[in-house]
């Protein structure tokens, strides 16, 4: 099943404030936990070769959403990471 999201023009503002809530459900430690999370090896390998290939521009247009699928989820983990890192220094 593929997902096709709007190109990526979106107010910064708008998603801090609609995710700003969805950190504060987690424990301190699930919140540490989530600042830890690094992926699974195979597929950082996955998007390491992608990613060389794309900067090659040998990358199928299968690949292409593969590889622009890892990187929403990797702005997403980001995104959750940082909010991790403010609650547990805020307490």
């Amino acid at each position: 099943m593929e997902f096709k999201l709007a190109s990526s023009a979106y107010d910064i503002e708008a998603f801090d404030r609609a995710t700003d809530g969805i950190i504060d459900l987690f424990t301190a430690q699930q919140a540490q936990a989530i600042l830890h999370y690094c992926g699974d090896p195979l597929i950082r390998d996955r998007i390491a070769t992608l990613a060389e290939r794309n900067n090659e521009g040998s990358l199928s247009d299968a690949e292409k959403a593969e590889f622009e699928g890892y990187v929403r989820a990797n702005k997403f983990i980001s995104t959750l990471q940082a909010k991790a890192r403010k609650r547990l220094m805020n307490g």
